[in-house]
């Protein structure tokens, strides 16, 4: 419950996990053993835009089933609503909604938006955009400073890179390759 000038409210989505599974397609079968990694409350953004829209469903039902058994949170990013999705990423939606930024002014739409966290990137290298431009730990916490909303960093995480951000007020970190190792 969220208690707003004394009031008890419902909340309108569960827990912002601090862990997060970016799906992939060059994951292949490792999709599986990244999800039995991820710690219970964790979350997964499930993107695989490439597949055609009934292998895309049917794929996410599959994760749907392993995310209940798990207790994982399931977000679906693109433009198809899916059964058992708990919220959206990179749009409206109902439920949790998480939003992709790389710059203050995306991150001011995304929380204008409605965005209930905001996923910073690229904060490291990273495989997913070899040679891109990274912030680094320093302009990543001169950019998250002060934007009021659940921050999950993005690009080149795994545990140890979330440790040398935490003085930072990041809420948690996202990635791929990290859980499927």
């Amino acid at each position: 419950m969220r208690r707003a000038i004394g009031i008890a409210m419902p909340t309108r989505h569960p827990p912002i996990p601090r862990q997060w599974l970016m799906t992939d397609p060059r994951l292949g079968d490792r999709l599986w053993e990244a999800l039995d990694r991820l710690p219970r409350g964790s979350g997964v953004i499930f993107r695989h835009y490439q597949l055609p829209l009934p292998a895309r469903r049917a794929l996410f039902a599959r994760i749907v089933q392993v995310a209940r058994r798990r207790g994982l949170v399931l977000l679906r990013a693109g433009a198809e609503p899916m059964r058992g999705e708990q919220g959206t990423h990179g749009q409206r939606g109902r439920g949790l909604t998480t939003w992709p930024v790389h710059s203050r002014r995306e991150a001011a739409a995304a929380i204008r938006a409605g965005a209930d966290a905001l996923l910073v990137s690229p904060v490291f290298p990273t495989r997913s955009h070899p040679g891109a431009p990274v912030l680094g730990p320093v302009r990543f916490g001169l950019f998250v400073r002060g934007l009021g909303v659940p921050v999950i960093a993005l690009g080149g995480m795994n545990a140890h890179n979330a440790r040398r951000l935490h003085g930072m007020g990041i809420h948690g970190w996202a990635a791929i390759d990290a859980w499927a190792r």
